[in-house]
């Protein structure tokens, strides 16, 4: 790579705003999950496997470089890229359990990445009952998405045991990628912003953009507001009011027990066999996602009334995957943030969060979210990282949902037996996510310990939630 501007890979204007606000560690997106195998898988197909990858998939041997405001950072290869700075392996002491694995996984993710290098690491984790192991696989949410790291993990991940060995790679430097201008319009920084506002309208720009720069104080003027909107076409009205329903949430989380904020964490992991799930979403004619989602609400929700605290409504934040190709790398989604149902009757639950994330899907807003963050990459970063962590702030927990495989899968001969996902917290109380694997939804609930007391108490509350729903006729 020769370093000019059309070598470059950029960031695309999501990934350049996540990488900016980990100025503020409580707003990290680093996520991973953890493996469980059956043995340890064998250290020189793995390396083998994993030095593979990284040709493959150009970020895993790539760093970010900064660049000046208004510009988004790129990548280029790291020149000492060692892969054993990315694949670790620890051995546990006698009697360690399931349990030791997720502590260290906590203390794994919790880590900041060196961001001189490329932005993941695995560890595995020797020494459990019966010769199991562990492997956490931890990543920066700029290499790729959920979605994106389950394609990626195709690269060293098998159908069977002994499967042969993939055919050998070219181990010269990567060619440079050259993005279009289409997915990367970092090369314009002032692109994004007219984007967003020819988005918004063809006509009365001035009106709309005025809207989008200054929403939260009209969002405290309702009049103005509706002064504002009436004044625009149809169709702009419409995506102005969207706006305004996701960039200016102003009255705060909705949890009284949920104010505090902290770095430190726990991981709590458990299980719903997938088949019981998809039966009553069919049953009451919902989605696997309304299921999970109105299962963790419904937890929330006994959580607090056991404390004997009554909350009738809950915010969460939820990411939509917007990706319609079978690229493995770089990030396609986008953040919503959704009032869901705590109420203690699980069909009138169900039932009002379908409603909600049905209407939270179709958001016009989402359409314009890589303008949005294109916009908030031309803030100043103290006041960038001061006006998310206002966002965040907003919102109670964070969930997610990630298709993975429903067949046996292996790693370097190890058969995985169960694969949960860390998802991150970003300034919220808890994130709550469930990947799909051999017939079940595994779930790792990663919660901030300063919010939730008691995290192993509202695991139970969840599993509860769930039984409340697949038993429902």
């Amino acid at each position: 790579m020769d370093g000019s501007t059309a070598d470059l890979e950029r960031m695309n204007d999501l990934e350049a705003l996540m990488w900016r606000l980990e100025d503020d560690p409580y707003l990290s997106s680093t996520f991973a999950n953890i493996s469980f195998f059956d043995r340890s898988p064998d250290p020189v197909r793995l390396r083998a496997r994993l030095w593979r990858a990284s040709r493959v998939v150009e970020r895993l041997r790539r760093r970010v470089v900064d660049a000046p405001l208004g510009q988004p950072p790129h990548w280029e290869d790291d020149p000492d890229f060692d892969l054993d700075r990315h694949l670790r392996f620890v051995t546990l002491p006698p009697g360690s359990t399931d349990a030791d694995v997720r502590r260290i996984a906590t203390g794994i993710v919790a880590k900041p990445f060196d961001r001189s290098r490329p932005l993941w690491e695995f560890t595995v984790i020797e020494g459990l009952p019966d010769g199991r192991a562990a492997m956490v696989q931890k990543m920066h949410h700029t290499i790729t998405d959920g979605v994106g790291g389950v394609r990626m993990s195709v690269e060293f991940i098998d159908l069977e045991r002994d499967a042969p060995e993939p055919p050998p790679v070219d181990d010269g430097p990567p060619g440079p990628e050259k993005p279009s201008e289409a997915e990367h319009p970092g090369a314009d920084p002032w692109r994004s912003a007219r984007e967003l506002l020819g988005s918004v309208t063809r006509r009365g720009v001035d009106a709309a953009g005025s809207l989008v720069s200054s929403v939260s104080e009209w969002v405290r003027d309702p009049a103005h507001l509706a002064d504002l909107i009436a004044g625009l076409p149809a169709e702009t009205a419409a995506t102005a009011r969207s706006l305004a329903r996701q960039l200016a949430v102003l009255d705060g989380h909705r949890s009284p027990l949920w104010g505090a904020r902290s770095l430190d964490r726990a991981l709590e992991t458990f299980e719903i066999p997938l088949a019981e799930v998809k039966a009553a979403a069919e049953r009451h004619g919902v989605s696997v996602n309304d299921v999970f989602v109105a299962a963790a609400a419904g937890g929330a929700g006994r959580y607090h009334r056991d404390r004997g605290v009554e909350v009738d409504e809950l915010r969460i934040s939820m990411p939509v995957s917007n990706r319609s190709d079978r690229s493995v790398g770089g990030n396609s989604f986008t953040p919503t943030r959704v009032l869901v149902s705590t109420s203690a009757d699980p069909v009138q639950r169900l039932s009002e969060i379908h409603a909600r994330l049905s209407v939270a899907k179709t958001e016009k807003a989402m359409q314009l979210t890589s303008s949005v963050a294109g916009l908030a990459n031309l803030v100043p970063q103290p006041l960038l990282v001061r006006l998310f962590r206002q966002q965040v702030a907003t919102v109670d927990f964070a969930t997610s949902n990630v298709r993975a495989a429903p067949f046996d899968l292996f790693i370097a001969g190890a058969l995985m037996e169960g694969n949960y996902p860390i998802g991150p917290i970003g300034g919220t109380a808890w994130n709550i996510t469930t990947m799909s694997y051999r017939g079940n939804l595994d779930i790792g609930l990663h919660v901030d310990t300063a919010a939730v007391e008691d995290p192993s108490d509202l695991a139970s509350a969840i599993r509860e939630s769930f039984a409340e729903i697949l038993e429902e006729g």
